[in-house]
């Protein structure tokens, strides 16, 4: 199953892909960067730099690591609601991979999860901008 991530909320679409990946089926979310945070945008990125941060004045060696681009913080909320110590978990993981854009090799119609829409004026932040505020060049 292909999900389009655009204009969607990023923790209810990754709530509804871990429970879809839990019952075994595959999915690729594409379009990671257009995903949708709520709330003021100062707060937000702020807390997105001290996670950051936090990560890079441990030892870089062991971690942990935080990630920056929108793919790999995309995929961080959808695991973080999986049970990975489970072997349930660790193989619903392996199910899931998330695009940057509408690559070449991912063919076929997009779904669209209409729960994880946004239905208010709510202040919101692009994930691509989080991005970019944390350093990520792709």
């Amino acid at each position: 199953m292909i999900v389009d991530a655009k204009g969607k909320v990023m923790g209810r679409l990754a709530s509804k892909v871990s429970e879809k990946l839990l019952k075994g089926e595959r999915i690729e979310i594409i379009n990671a960067e257009k995903v949708l945070i709520t709330g003021k945008r100062k707060v937000i990125v702020k807390r997105y730099k001290a996670k950051r941060d936090a990560s890079v004045k441990s030892n870089p060696r062991y971690g942990p690591k935080y990630p920056r681009k929108p793919d790999a913080l995309m995929k961080k909320a959808v695991i973080g609601m999986l049970p990975r110590k489970t072997k349930r978990g660790r193989e619903a993981i392996k199910r899931l991979k998330v695009h940057i854009g509408k690559p070449e090799e991912v063919k076929g119609e997009s779904i669209s999860i209409k729960e994880a829409e946004i239905k208010t004026n709510k202040k919101k932040i692009f994930l691509e901008k989080i991005s970019k505020s944390l350093g990520a060049k792709w």
